[in-house]
């Protein structure tokens, strides 16, 4: 007869603990550059916010996970790692989320859609830029001309929803051509091309960087647009607790960028190499687009367009079960968990807030249709003034004192989406009130209605230094 000795005894045991030990990959494919999936890669990433909340009790007591990050320009390939099995994750767009849903229907499996992590009801995110020197001032002087725009994008389908509105023929009234941003940028610059339409967050960053303008914004499409994330539905049914912990990582980064906007612009900016004043204007208060992680109607409607015109554009056929693709059971159950109320964060529409004093003025601002706010280089914290006029005052002063300014931004009129002021069009009252907007047409239809001067940002500032 064998006998073990009570050290044996104890290794064997040991062994057999570490073999039933069980190694649990955690896989996420993100898209740094598109900025608005930073909430559910990038800042989970670069924060560790997925190790802080992964479950280590129950049947997870003795895991160890295998936590795995890979970076994608774009949601297609991204979708072709996780049908293959490769990732367990992604983040992306409402049109390649739902390609996302085809190509796994297509393999005999499916993946879910489990939460928005920003978005606009209204369409804000996705837009159309033409060459900075360009004559055209609007969608409506498009007509005949070339526009280069990703296929089968987010941005495909709110440029697509555009040229109806125009009452134009798509095949016959324009010339679309497929290009990716980073073709389309020197295809500007070059004048290749009469115009590009693209997703979050080239229709600002190509502004931004000096070589083109924004001439139309997905929110004057009516279209709404998000970027989410998605899951492989086997692994969440294996792993729901995992699932829940990723987007409980995920509404962490929402409450620290919400908190501390300056701060993250500046990480995603290091991160990325997309500049800080790009990631303010959508992350910040009052931003392009607003973070959200509930499930609107509008959103739910948004992948049932981009399915819609996915078919129409032959790059899918069948029809998903939108029902079935989309759920917030994952999500409802981590706000549950973070202590936030999800059916009240579901009916609330509003970007998110600015709670600031004018800078000038040390009063609270209250009104926001106005707002006009000042980066000033070597400064930590943005400064808020609660009027375009009032921030182009404070302006020159600063300027005279030596101060290197980042950006100014001001917010449109109409629309209210936050705008670079540099390229903005302004409509002076006869008070000397100053109101901002995207496109010349914008304030020209203002200026008629309401009565006052249209003027470009030199001539608004201008304007100020006289009244003085």
């Amino acid at each position: 007869m064998v006998r073990f000795g009570l050290g044996s005894f104890v290794a064997a045991i040991l062994m057999a603990a570490t073999a039933q030990a069980e190694t649990i990959r955690v896989a996420v494919g993100t898209q740094d550059t598109t900025i608005n999936c930073a909430t559910g890669g990038l800042l989970i990433r670069e924060l560790k916010l997925l190790e802080k909340y992964l479950p280590r009790d129950g049947k997870y007591k003795d895991v160890t996970y295998d936590i795995q990050w890979k970076n994608f320009t774009s949601g297609a390939p991204l979708t072709n790692e996780m049908v293959a099995g490769k990732l367990d994750f992604g983040a992306m767009a409402d049109f390649p989320g739902s390609l996302n849903g085809v190509a796994f229907q297509k393999s005999g499996r499916r993946s879910l859609f489990i939460t928005t992590l920003s978005g606009s009801t209204k369409g804000s995110g996705n837009g159309i830029v033409v060459p900075v020197n360009s004559p055209v001032q609007s969608i409506a002087e498009l007509k005949g001309k070339t526009i280069s725009v990703p296929f089968a994008s987010t941005s495909h389908g709110m440029l697509l929803r555009a040229i109806k509105a125009q009452g134009w023929n798509p095949e016959s009234d324009v010339n679309i051509i497929t290009q990716a941003p980073e073709v389309a940028g020197p295809a500007l610059q070059a004048g290749k091309i009469d115009a590009h339409a693209d997703f979050v967050p080239f229709a600002e960053l190509f502004p931004w960087r000096g070589f083109a303008r924004k001439v139309f914004d997905g929110s004057q499409a009516d279209a709404p647009t998000f970027h989410g994330a998605l899951v492989d539905s086997a692994y969440a049914a294996k792993y729901p607790e995992i699932v829940v912990a990723y987007l409980q990582a995920a509404l962490e980064a929402d409450r620290l960028i919400a908190a501390e906007p300056e701060k993250y612009s500046e990480l995603i900016a290091q991160v990325t190499g997309i500049e800080a004043e790009v990631n303010y204007l959508f992350h910040g208060p009052l931003g392009l687009q607003t973070r959200d992680l509930t499930w609107k109607p509008e959103y739910r409607q948004a992948v049932q367009t981009s399915i819609e015109t996915l078919k129409l554009l032959k790059r899918a056929d069948g029809d998903l079960d939108i029902n079935a693709f989309v759920t917030d059971t994952y999500i409802r159950a981590a706000f549950a968990k973070t202590g936030r109320d999800y059916d009240a964060e579901l009916k609330d529409y509003a970007q998110r807030p600015l709670q600031a004093k004018d800078a000038d003025t040390g009063a609270a601002i209250t009104d926001v249709k106005r707002v006009a706010q000042i980066w000033v280089r070597g400064e930590p914290l943005v400064r808020h003034y609660s009027s375009a006029e009032g921030a182009l005052k404070a302006l020159t002063g600063l300027e005279k004192d030596g101060k290197d300014i980042r950006v100014v931004y001001a917010q449109d009129q109409g629309s209210g989406i936050k705008l670079f002021a540099q390229q903005a069009w302004f409509v002076r009252a006869s008070g000397g009130e100053l109101s901002a907007f995207l496109t010349r047409e914008a304030a020209d239809a203002w200026a008629k209605a309401q009565g006052g001067q249209v003027l470009d940002y030199a001539a608004a500032r201008a304007s100020i230094v006289a009244s003085r």
